[in-house]
């Protein structure tokens, strides 16, 4: 029997392609929709990145790479009134430090120390100045590195990542101590400057500039003799060493100046003062320029420019001497006889005295309703005193009647006219020079809280009492004299590079018109001020004038006045002896002179601390300095000290 074969139903799986498709295409739509999205957020990220934001991000990836180096200016050049160079710059080679890149300083500190003869002094200097720097900014660490110190560096300074040896411009003084109280100095910027450079709106002017004027010309004139800094655009590797320059603006110099300063006689009387405590100013009459501007003793001003340890600026300050007191326009002494010719001009102009009114000289002045006694140098008095011989003979007495009939109103109106009692106006800075004392009534009530006295008068008729003025107030005076009431304001500056440049000159034509005070003196006869200057010519040359022995053989005819001013107040009846006493206490030597009488160069002033007679001791010193000055020579032999108690002004 056959079997059937049985067949089974085929299974059949119908693909749908069509549905497949709008799948593959739906997916393909999606994703290429995404792709598009993020092509377009790319695009825009760009576009953020490349046109949006290309200042910032570019900034941002040069400053990775580059750098601006700012260039200091070469600051200018001090010269005096001939041209020799007073102030210039060396080039030096200077050890910088980034502190803020380095990781351990005190490690590097003893390395170098090896190597540059690193000291202690030099780290102390760089831990107080480094909080004056930018961060990330370099720093001195030593300066006027050897050739040796450098060649020992340059072998060893891959140890040194964020050490580096750059030549800078060094200031220097060739004559050290002699010029210190008129230049002054420049040393490193601290917190007190960068105040004052935020204030003035001129931190840019220093982005490359450690040092700045401190004192004297330096820092008066800093604006002429800084200059203008430029910059260096450069590419630097990791470590911050420069590859290569990409741009370039170079600095602008700060002017050359010339001073007034005859470096000559500024020497010789630095000479003449050495081992003094003393002051001498040397001036032009005829148009307020400083000849000669002396305080001994002095200090090398080249200490503070690389920075001055405290220790030895401890020692200076700690001196006896005080070298880093200007005594010439700091100095307060009693100017005691050399006002008499002032205090002369004012009692004849207010109708006080007359040319030809005497007076009897016992040797003493009572001051009336009173038994106080003032007496006059000369015990026995000078017998009759008109105002000539008042001045050539120095005679107290005379001024004693003079100040109580004017009274202490008109004494201040008058000495105020001649400049004492405030500052010259100089070109130094104004904390630099003080104004002294003129005493007023006011004046007393103020410091004391006490009213005046009609005691309180008389000293001051001879430059006594509450009365200080300083050398440099006396010099300024003494010209206001020599040119019958007109003011010169002294001063140091000359003229400017510049200035022969657009002259077209060897050297610009200076008119001396424009230091001309507008408060020059009136209504003074030019016959009184004939008058006052005759008894000063007497005091030199005069039958018994106070000086006359010292340029009794001069070669040349001048006029001055002497006067020695008390340190210390003597009893009624006390004597003055000087072998008796310290030198600390002894009288001060005062002059002031001019030369030629009739066509006068050089007038000065001079105090000699506890010198000693005036006509005696600082006659002498303006012997020797006009003898320089006028003839080329100092024939005269300097006195020592006199301590003699029976000459003039011993015991005005």
């Amino acid at each position: 029997m056959i079997t059937p074969i049985s067949s089974k139903k085929k299974k059949t799986n119908i693909r749908d392609h069509s549905a497949e498709t709008n799948l593959f295409l739906r997916r393909a739509l999606f994703s290429f929709i995404v792709i598009i999205i993020l092509i377009i957020v790319l695009i825009v990220n760009l576009a953020g990145l490349q046109i949006l934001n290309y200042s910032y991000y570019t900034t941002k990836s040069n400053d990775n790479r580059i750098e601006i180096i700012p260039i200091p200016p070469n600051r200018g050049m001090i010269y005096d009134r001939n041209g020799t160079p007073l102030a210039i710059n060396n080039i030096t080679y200077q050890l910088n430090i980034i502190p803020d890149k380095t990781k351990n300083l005190n490690e590097q500190f003893e390395e170098l120390k090896k190597i540059v003869d690193l000291t202690d002094e030099d780290i102390e200097i760089f831990q107080k100045e480094r909080r004056n720097y930018r961060a990330h900014r370099p720093v001195p660490l030593k300066d006027n590195l050897t050739e040796k110190q450098i060649a020992r560096f340059v072998v060893d300074q891959h140890r040194f990542p964020f050490v580096s040896i750059v030549g800078i411009q060094h200031r220097y003084y060739p004559y050290g101590s002699s010029l210190t109280h008129i230049l002054g100095y420049i040393s490193k910027i601290n917190s007190q400057d960068k105040q004052r450079l935020e204030d003035a709106n001129k931190t840019s002017d220093y982005v490359a500039t450690f040092n700045i004027g401190k004192m004297g010309i330096e820092k008066y004139y800093e604006d002429l003799l800084h200059g203008t800094p430029g910059y260096e655009k450069v590419e630097v590797n990791s470590r911050g060493r420069i590859v290569r320059q990409l741009n370039k603006k170079s600095p602008q110099s700060g002017e050359d100046i010339y001073l007034s300063i005859n470096l000559k006689l500024q020497l010789y009387i630095e000479q003449l003062l050495a081992g003094r405590k003393a002051a001498v100013v040397a001036i032009d009459p005829n148009n307020g320029e400083i000849l000669a501007l002396v305080s001994s003793p002095s200090y090398d001003s080249n200490s503070f420019v690389g920075g001055i340890s405290s220790t030895k600026y401890n020692e200076l300050l700690k001196d006896p001497s005080k070298p880093l007191f200007n005594r010439a326009l700091l100095g307060t002494y009693p100017p005691a006889s050399t006002v008499k010719p002032f205090i002369s001009i004012a009692a004849l102009s207010e109708g006080l005295v007359t040319p030809k009114s005497v007076v009897n000289d016992p040797g003493w002045w009572q001051l009336p309703g009173t038994e106080r006694r003032y007496r006059d140098w000369l015990k026995w008095g000078h017998g009759r005193v008109d105002v000539l011989k008042a001045i050539e003979e120095s005679v107290d007495t005379y001024f004693y009647q003079v100040a109580y009939d004017m009274g202490i109103d008109r004494l201040n109106l008058w000495m105020s006219k001649f400049g004492y009692g405030q500052r010259t106006g100089i070109d130094i800075s104004s904390n630099e020079e003080t104004g002294a004392v003129m005493p007023s009534r006011e004046w007393k009530i103020k410091r004391y809280k006490k009213s005046w006295l009609q005691g309180d008068t008389i000293p001051v008729g001879i430059g006594q009492g509450y009365w200080t003025a300083t050398p440099i107030q006396m010099a300024k005076a003494l010209t206001t004299l020599i040119n019958n009431g007109k003011t010169y304001t002294p001063h140091f500056l000359l003229y400017k590079r510049s200035d022969i440049l657009n002259s077209n000159e060897h050297q610009p034509t200076i008119n001396p018109e424009k230091y001309i005070e507008t408060n020059s003196l009136f209504n003074v006869k030019s016959n009184y001020w004939d008058l006052v200057k005759e008894g000063m010519h007497r005091v030199m040359f005069g039958a018994r004038g106070t000086a006359r022995k010292i340029y009794a053989d001069a070669k040349y005819q001048a006029a001055g006045k002497s006067g020695t001013a008390q340190v210390y107040g003597l009893k009624q009846d006390e004597i003055y002896n000087a072998h008796k006493i310290p030198e600390r206490l002894r009288d001060h030597a005062l002059f002031i002179a001019y030369a030629p009488y009739d066509k006068p160069k050089i007038a000065l002033a001079i105090v000699l601390e506890n010198g000693g007679g005036g006509s005696s001791n600082g006659g002498a010193v303006a012997r020797k300095i006009l003898d320089f000055y006028l003839l080329g020579n100092d024939s005269t032999e300097l006195n020592e000290p006199s301590t003699n108690t029976g000459t003039e002004d011993n015991n005005e």
